[in-house]
Order: structure tokens, then C-alpha cells, then sequence
């Protein structure tokens, strides 16, 4: 029993130095995610990294980027922290981001610093549960983790009972409860997570310019994440296209 608990607390002392020190790296920051549609021709791991790279170049913090491919090839150019995600469909389930500790472990295998999921009220793939998978990822995995949620209940469980390090704002407007959701990043969110929590809380969604990044920091965010305004290309060509008189011989580009 001594052995066992002198174990757990070395476990738990390693991955609190690892998250104050990606906090440090954080506090006050750009995350800029570094994703990119399927069939992009931009979806190669070279072209991610190289993103990530002139991210890090021109000030961001953090980069989050999407499957281990993607991850071991930014990993081996930028020095920031990696927020780490693996997105993947499952019939059973409407959860797509890290849904499943297998996805957590191949994120973190190819080197993430921190690893987001989703943690909506939403059933997860295999009948996993959130604190099943956080408490396995803590223990066996050593990182730290982002709860990525919709709602502030979602938000307050995520910390207090599932046991997330991190908390994003990243699935608000995109659940059925706040489908509501599409304008702007959602202040009012992150103003009720930050009041209740002590926990960081990330701003992250339709995040489209400086003006949504200063009124975020205002309303309490620790850091924020910006990805199609800054590296989502075909979304952008898309948006100056629609712009054009010739916009009805053109892929009209959809909401951010």
C-alpha cells in the first residue's frame, strides 16, 4: 500500500509541474489552431506543421491540433505546448473530439502537451464515461486535460466532478441545447465559467477578429483559441468568394 500510494502521488506531482508550466506558457495568450478541412489540400502533416510553426514565429502560445499525425509532425518544429485532439466519428455516438481513452492515448503517444475532449452531457462512444476516461488519462497518460464543452452546467461538471483541468468554450453553438449559438464567440459563457470556476477557461469558437479576442480576455478567459480566421484557407477563399458578383458560379462559403 505504501509503494502503491508513493506511486499515485509521484504520478500526480508530475502532471501538476507539467500543467503549470504549460499554464505559464498559456496565461494571456493566442492558442491558433492548425486544422484542415478533409480533402484539403492543405490536410498533410508537413503543411500542419508549418502552420504551427509560423504560429509560434508570430507570437501565438499554443497550437491545438488534430490527430497523431498531424500532432508528431508539430511536435518536432514548434517549442509551444501542443493541445492535442483526436477527431473521430462512432455511430453509436454524436461525440467526435477525443471521444474514447484509445483516442486520448494515441494523442498523447505523439506528443501532446495537454489533451481536449469533448465534454457535453452527450452519451460517448463504447458506453465510456467523461470521468472513467479523465481519471485513466491522469493516472496512465500523466497530461492534463481540456474539457471542451457547450454549456455552463457542462462546464462546472467537467471541472468539479469529472475532474478536467481546463475548460474551452469550444462546443457552444455546436450542440442541439445551443444551436442558438452562431454569431460571435460566447462572452456570456466564458464570463459565468470564470466567475464559477477556478479553473482556466478557454475561449475558443468563431473567434474571427481582434476585437472578439480583447472583449474575451474582458469577460475572464486565461487564454483563446483562434483557427478558421487564421489558418482554415478554404474557408477563407471561400468567404472573399462569396463577396464577388460572380458569387452564383462559386462555392458559397458557410458559417463560421
Amino acid at each position: 500500500m505504501f509503494l502503491a500510494s508513493k506511486f499515485v502521488e509521484a504520478n500526480i506531482t508530475e502532471r501538476n509541474m507539467k500543467l503549470e508550466q504549460v499554464l505559464a506558457a498559456w496565461r494571456g495568450g493566442i492558442i491558433v489552431s492548425c486544422q484542415a478541412e478533409a480533402g484539403s489540400p492543405l490536410a498533410h502533416p508537413a503543411i500542419i506543421a508549418a502552420l504551427a510553426q509560423t504560429a509560434e514565429r508570430n507570437g501565438a502560445v499554443g497550437v491545438r491540433i488534430d490527430g497523431p499525425g498531424n500532432i508528431h509532425a508539430v511536435r518536432e518544429v514548434v517549442t509551444v505546448p501542443v493541445l492535442g485532439i483526436e477527431k473521430t466519428t462512432h455511430k453509436d455516438s454524436d461525440v467526435y473530439i477525443t471521444p474514447t481513452y484509445e483516442a486520448a492515448a494515441r494523442v498523447v503517444a505523439s506528443g501532446a502537451d495537454v489533451i481536449a475532449l469533448d465534454a457535453t452531457s452527450r452519451p460517448r462512444p463504447n458506453g465510456e464515461t467523461l470521468p472513467k476516461i479523465i481519471e485513466r488519462i491522469k493516472m496512465d497518460l500523466k497530461c492534463p486535460v481540456m474539457a471542451d464543452v457547450a454549456t455552463e452546467r457542462e462546464g462546472v461538471w467537467a471541472i468539479e466532478e469529472a475532474g478536467a483541468n481546463i475548460v474551452g468554450t469550444t462546443l457552444s453553438g455546436y450542440t442541439a441545447e445551443t444551436a442558438d449559438r452562431k454569431d460571435e464567440p460566447d462572452f456570456s459563457l466564458i464570463e459565468r465559467l470564470a466567475s464559477r470556476l477556478s479553473a482556466p477557461v478557454i475561449c475558443e469558437g468563431r473567434v474571427r477578429q481582434a476585437e472578439d479576442v480583447r472583449r474575451a480576455f474582458a469577460a475572464g478567459a486565461f487564454a483563446v483559441v483562434v483557427g478558421t480566421a487564421i489558418t482554415n484557407v478554404d474557408w477563407l477563399v471561400r468567404h472573399f468568394v462569396a463577396a464577388t458578383p460572380n458569387v452564383s458560379k462559386q462555392t458559397s462559403a458557410p458559417g463560421l
